[in-house]
């Protein structure tokens, strides 16, 4: 099972509740692929045991949500909206403990060409928490598979780092879980081997292309998104800034996802008529060749969509209070619960060999493409 973990800063505690609960359904994830937050999880899942994962990732959100106390608040839109702003102000002011802190100067009075000069914060203290998170040697040697990316600043190519890459495995470190969450002007790009990046989000803020890019056999993906690419209408300001941020990090996952189920079924549909060619003509080199570009097993697509408070903003990715994070982690636990009402047809299509995804579009409703 591959577990994808797309972008979204404070919001990555959803995609920690949701690994807690597969890990109690005894589901085991075999390959986690993140950008941004998504890749910081990422990490801390494939650098550790299975009985360390949830107890490293308890650390990390406890640690960068432990700037703001839990404080509980009632239920009323307005006062989770101006705490929610007020804990977001605190964040921009302070930044967030053991992932970033402001710099002492502002970045017009830093030397040009210097990281303090193109960024308002220093990520530095990201480092020493991942250090304290993850286990480098066995997310680069352990069972699980791990691939992150990032954006390389002066190409604009996107880079995918990969411990079972098919072009060679690469020795992950922290400095390509930083890369792939520094998030320009906010963060400093990150140097890998004479080469500077950026976040990933900037190009596609979900792995599932270098997932489905590199699948060889059948395979269940759970694609948690972040930032839902529907969404109401704006009625405020506020509104605007919120959904514009959903629009550009949704990237477009229904689309990249409706495009490779269509090739599926066109390469279904190849694969049939080619095994009704008499063997004289399935021996012919065109034949051969055919046969070796078609996709090689079925994939079935789960995706869990993190769906915004009422209260929410604009700001809802930067705001690390420890209030919110513990709602996420827990939104993230009832997302899996309900599609596990449906999990039995999921596992019919993994016998029958299809391939589908599962659209988690309304509390009570898991809607099903086939392919």
């Amino acid at each position: 099972m591959a577990l994808l973990l797309q972008g979204g800063g404070a919001l990555g505690s959803f995609q920690a509740g949701i690994y807690e609960r597969l890990d109690e359904l005894g589901i085991d994830v075999t390959w986690v692929a993140g950008i941004s937050i998504g890749a910081v999880n990422a990490a801390i899942i494939a650098g550790n045991p299975p009985h360390k994962r949830l107890s490293r990732l308890r650390k990390f959100w406890r640690t960068v949500s432990g700037g703001m106390p839990n404080v509980i608040l009632p239920e009323i839109d307005h006062i989770r909206e101006a705490a929610h702003l007020l804990a977001a102000g605190t964040v921009a002011t302070f930044g967030v403990p053991g992932m970033f802190r402001p710099r002492l100067w502002p970045a017009m009075l830093m030397p040009e060409g210097t990281s303090g000069a193109i960024s308002f914060y220093d990520s530095a203290p990201l480092k020493d928490t991942l250090d304290a998170c993850v286990d480098w040697d066995l997310l680069n040697d352990g069972p699980v598979r791990l691939s992150v990316g990032a954006v390389d600043v002066e190409s604009g190519n996107f880079a995918y780092w990969d411990t079972r890459g098919p072009g060679g495995n690469t020795r992950i470190d922290a400095r390509h879980i930083m890369a792939s969450g520094a998030l320009p002007p906010g963060l400093p790009p990150v140097e890998i081997d004479g080469r500077w990046y950026w976040d990933g989000g900037i190009v596609s803020n979900t792995p599932l292309a270098h997932v489905l890019d590199h699948q060889t056999d059948d395979m269940l993906i759970f694609q948690v998104d972040l930032f839902p690419a529907e969404g109401p209408m704006p009625r405020q300001m506020t509104d605007v800034y919120s959904r514009t941020k959903d629009i550009q990090y949704s990237s477009r996952t229904r689309q990249v996802t409706d495009q490779y189920l269509r090739l599926r079924h066109e390469h279904a549909a190849i694969k049939a008529l080619l095994d009704k060619l008499p063997p004289d003509l399935q021996d012919d080199p065109d034949a051969r060749k055919l046969r070796d570009m078609l996709d090689c097993g079925a994939v079935n697509i789960v995706h869990l969509i993190y769906r915004s408070r009422n209260w929410e903003s604009g700001a809802k990715d930067f705001e690390f209070s420890r209030t919110t994070m513990l709602d996420h982690w827990s939104q993230g636990r009832d997302a899996v619960e309900e599609v596990m009402h449906k999990g039995d047809l999921i596992a019919r299509n993994i016998l029958d060999g299809r391939s589908a995804t599962f659209d988690l579009d309304s509390p009570d409703h898991l809607k099903e493409k086939q392919a």
